[in-house]
């Protein structure tokens, strides 16, 4: 009991972690600037730590609690993101915000009710792995190519973190000797490591991009995808399937259709910023009389 209380302490700590991180990125992307102009800024460093805490405290939880509880709990990063973002902006949550959330918070937590937990030794062999980093790869630049803004770039996000939360469970296996087929040698543990940092740097930063375009709709579609690329990759690679056999399968497609309801509502929901009106410009040339 004692054990079950601490995950979902640790847990609602990591979805705060998290939240926090994204209302920071959220408004670095409003003043606008290149990377080189967000590394230079003490805010994003401390989005870079709220999230380095955040994928900790998760970590923690799972070790403490089971992924039935740690999991949907995540979820509720949204729901602490909205009142924080709204704070700064200094408005209040609108009805249709909220109804997103909602929505999308539902659907989130059917995908996790019906995923299978993980079990020791469920991770990608080393070519497996490979293979993944490479079709995530070439997936990700054609969602930046054509699909280079607001959602197109938060899915982009969510894909690259999953697949370096997958590419890290082939690293802790190995390391733990669960890995199929025995650890892996130093170099080849190396290159997963580097390809762990890729992935969660490149995720990072398209988020930052994403959240140009608001922050709720794409911090909704980040937590989706993130999931979602799991699943694909337990299902396809790891012959994970969903819980309930065939039931399982139409829940999860119902919790897909609940959570995009839930993101086109945060959507429409979030107000549209105004420009300032710019200043009349002066005829530099003097007014001859």
């Amino acid at each position: 009991m004692r054990a079950t209380l601490f995950a979902l302490l640790l847990s609602l700590a990591s979805a705060a972690g998290y939240a926090l991180a994204a209302v920071a990125q959220s408004r670095l992307a409003a003043g606008g600037g290149g990377t080189r102009t967000l590394v230079a800024r003490p805010l994003w460093w401390w989005a870079v730590g709220l999230n380095a805490a955040g994928a900790l405290t998760h970590v923690a939880a799972l070790h403490h609690g089971p992924l039935t509880l740690v999991q949907p709990l995540g979820a509720l990063t949204l729901v602490a993101a909205l009142p924080v973002g709204a704070y700064y902006e200094r408005r209040r949550v609108s009805r249709t915000e909220w109804r997103g959330a909602l929505w999308t918070l539902g659907g989130l937590v059917g995908l996790v009710a019906v995923v299978g937990p993980a079990a020791p030794g469920d991770a990608l062999s080393l070519p497996e792995a490979l293979s993944v980093a490479a079709v995530t790869a070439a997936g990700i630049a054609v969602l930046v190519r054509r699909a280079g803004r607001g959602l197109g770039l938060a899915t982009a996000s969510g894909v690259a973190s999953g697949v370096a939360s997958a590419l890290t469970q082939t690293v802790t296996a190995s390391l733990a000797r669960e890995l199929p087929g025995g650890p892996l040698t130093w170099w080849q543990t190396a290159l997963l490591a580097v390809l762990v940092s890729v992935f969660a740097t490149g995720g990072l930063l398209l988020s930052q991009a994403a959240f140009r375009g608001g922050l709720a709709a794409p911090l909704a579609v980040v937590n989706l995808a993130n999931p979602a690329v799991a699943a694909v990759i337990g299902v396809a690679l790891l012959g994970e399937t969903f819980r309930a056999g065939p039931v399982g399968w139409l829940v999860a497609a119902v919790a897909g259709a609940v959570a995009a309801r839930g993101v086109l509502l945060l959507t429409a929901g979030h107000p549209v910023a105004v420009p300032a009106p710019r200043a009349a410009e002066t005829d530099p040339r003097p007014v001859t009389p």
